[in-house]
């Protein structure tokens, strides 16, 4: 019998700058929902990768003095090393200029193309690069992007191809009535439907070669290359080796997307109507995360004001970076980042409260038990605690709401530390067997947080693991846990 097939990808940041933190949230996300699946038994394919034409990343490698190509495959690099910096298990890591992404977005355009759907035009825009998009003066705040406020507004005039986008209003609105968790949370997908509803404009999707080289070659036309944005989405399935490998492609997509509410007409509203010119199947599911902020003002490479996660990783360790950004930053809305608040998430429920907890009980069970204990069933009490935590962390994690997984989870924790107030296990040091009854529900506590941690603090619950030799079934050699978060400086 075959495994449930799960697919999910990241957004593909530009590789215009070092990697930074609002990404670091986006793909550590990704991550829990990747290992929660496959803890489900689930076979798994997680993506990521770097989105890497387009006039913006032109202009860096000018303003760097290098070739575009030679200027990408430096920055690759950085944002492929977040594997090892986040401690994050994706499959694969597709480059927008890897030859069988380069097939696969020209075979969309050729398919978008036979049913009728691109066309030349002459048009004048205006045009952020800053988001690689066109924008209307509805769009703009003082005749500046929001999202990039120190980068002018340009005007873009030329012959260019242009994709029906407003053939496929209702066709969209049709979707996301079909399916009302197709984008979560709701507001966004409340958000996409009034804007389709709204009326849809065709767009542009190439540039002259001849302005701007630094693209997907168009088919059969060697003056144009094509937009980054037509090309950039091609990724979530030119990663499965589509459309030379069909088997792998039906195996695993229609699949599940995260992404910043940025991007959120480009996911849910472009790329689907790119797929339904396509005749492909539209994406599963769209998770729409919000900004991590500073001080109230969102943090953006433009701005200046972008926090590096390898920074925050050499001074914490991986695991206190994950989980701050787990926990304290909603999932699905905006979220403000401080030094301040990290060290005292670290502080307080890494080292006091977990690490403090695995620190006493293992000292405990080795210095007066010879590290043998024999871990029966828990308490009615506990035993219906966990039941009840487990279902709900499930819950949360299906619904996309991290941050309220991790808050139950930590009710365990809490449990646990109470219980070893209430009954004082100490005080039958003398009579093992009654030492051990007292501490069995603490201990069941402890396995069952570690099995649901796995997820999100993967490095912290395999040095757990290792404390107590759970997976050695009831019979557990325990060994005395050092310090898991040494307390700051």
């Amino acid at each position: 019998m075959s495994k449930e097939r799960f697919y999910i990808t990241t957004t593909l940041p530009y590789v215009n700058a070092e990697p930074h933190i609002g990404f670091a949230l986006e793909i550590v996300q990704a991550d829990v929902l990747a290992r929660f699946a496959r803890s489900q038994g689930k076979e798994v394919f997680f993506n990521t990768g770097t989105d890497e034409h387009g006039l913006k990343i032109y202009r860096k490698a000018q303003e760097a003095g290098q070739e575009s190509q030679a200027y990408v495959d430096e920055y690759a690099v950085k944002f492929d090393e977040l594997k090892t910096t986040l401690n994050v298990s994706y499959d694969h890591f597709i480059r927008t200029t890897a030859p069988q992404h380069i097939k696969a977005a020209q075979e969309i355009w050729r398919r978008v193309a036979t049913k009728g759907d691109i066309y030349k035009k002459n048009y004048k825009i205006k045009y952020c690069v800053g988001c690689e998009l066109e924008k209307t003066d509805s769009d703009l705040e003082n005749g500046c992007c929001p999202i990039h406020p120190n980068q002018p507004i340009e005007i873009i005039e030329e012959e260019n191809y242009f994709f029906r986008f407003s053939k496929y209003q209702s066709k969209l609105l049709e979707l996301y009535e079909k399916q009302p968790d197709f984008i979560l949370p709701t507001k966004r997908l409340n958000e996409i439907k009034k804007f389709v509803a709204g009326g849809l404009a065709d767009f542009s999707i190439s540039r002259l070669r001849a302005k701007m080289p630094w693209g997907v070659p168009v088919p059969d036309d060697a003056e144009h290359v094509m937009y980054v944005w037509f090309d950039a989405l091609v990724s979530y399935i030119s990663t499965l080796d589509w459309p030379e490998n069909e088997d792998r492609f039906k195996q695993f997509w229609p699949g599940l997307q995260i992404a910043g509410k940025d991007n959120l007409r480009q996911q849910a509203a472009i790329w689907q109507a790119m797929l339904l010119s396509a005749d492909l199947p539209s994406s599963k599911q769209i998770l729409i995360h919000g900004f991590i902020t500073s001080e109230g003002q969102k943090m953006s490479k433009s701005l200046g004001n972008v926090v590096s996660p390898k920074a925050l990783v050499d001074q914490f360790g991986v695991d206190p970076v994950r989980y701050f950004l787990l926990r304290e930053i909603p999932s699905d809305e905006d979220g403000d980042f401080s030094l301040t608040r990290l060290k005292e998430r670290y502080t307080s429920d890494l080292a006091h409260g977990l690490g403090n907890l695995v620190q006493r009980v293992s000292t405990l069970i080795t210095d007066d038990l010879g590290g043998q204990f024999i871990l029966s069933s828990p308490g009615t009490a506990v035993e219906e605690k966990i039941a009840s935590v487990s279902r709900t962390v499930e819950v949360a994690i299906k619904n996309f709401r991290l941050h309220e997984a991790l808050a139950q989870i930590w009710t365990l924790i809490d449990s646990a530390n109470s219980l070893i107030s209430d009954r004082k296990p100490w005080e039958f040091k003398e009579e093992s067997e009654k030492f051990a009854r007292a501490l069995n529900d603490i201990v069941a506590l402890i396995k069952a947080t570690n099995d649901l941690l796995a997820p999100f603090i993967p490095e912290t619950t395999e040095k757990i693991e290792k404390v107590f030799n759970f997976n050695q079934g009831a019979e557990i050699k325990v060994s005395k846990g050092k310090a898991i978060f040494p307390a700051l400086e």
